[in-house]
């Protein structure tokens, strides 16, 4: 019984790190990566599509995506969409292929940005917490059940302890690359 509840908690918080790393790839660094573009939502044929799915995004260099649409009559509504997100990206076309460069950040916009990062850290550790919460209370209902003992009950407590702790330093871990990755000029 503890055992699947550990396994549920490990399984819960595994998906909030990953939900946190996912948050933080759309925080966009210095440098060019396809993940930036993964939130763009494109107008094909009358529903919104992910821009991976109507082109193919490359790296042209550390400062330039590339985006090639599969088909030509696509390009103005895939040059709107990026327009329109919040990325603060200008693309240029030439031809059939989209080429979006990546501005410089400013010590302004980097300490904006590590801020963001941030706050997605403290998500996630709230995530992790609420988890716990969660996994001691039907520790303690079980224990008002009748079903474990005291020692078992104390013994959950450390692991599911233990368990939080090492999520929580995951996505401290997480947090100092990503800011790492910011300050990087």
């Amino acid at each position: 019984m503890i055992e699947e509840l550990k396994a549920d908690a490990k399984e819960r918080m595994a998906k909030s790190v990953e939900a946190m790393g996912q948050a933080f790839n759309k925080i966009r660094t210095g440098r060019a990566h396809p993940s930036l573009l993964d939130n763009i939502m494109v107008s094909y044929y009358g529903s919104d599509t992910p821009l991976s799915q109507v082109a193919n995004i490359g790296v042209g260099d550390s400062r330039t995506l590339t985006v090639t649409p599969w088909e030509k009559n696509i390009v103005p509504a895939i040059e709107k969409a990026i327009l329109k997100s919040d990325l603060g990206l200008n693309p240029s076309t030439a031809g059939s292929v989209i080429r979006i460069p990546m501005p410089a950040l400013t010590e302004e916009t980097r300490k904006g940005y590590s801020r963001q990062a941030r706050a997605e850290a403290e998500n996630g550790r709230v995530a992790v917490r609420n988890i716990r919460r969660d996994v001691l209370s039907d520790v303690k209902e079980l224990l008002k059940a009748k079903e474990i003992t005291e020692d078992d009950e104390r013994r959950a407590q450390d692991e599911i302890q233990k368990i939080t702790d090492s999520f929580i330093a995951k996505i401290d871990t997480a947090l100092a690359e990503k800011e790492a990755d910011l300050m990087e000029i």
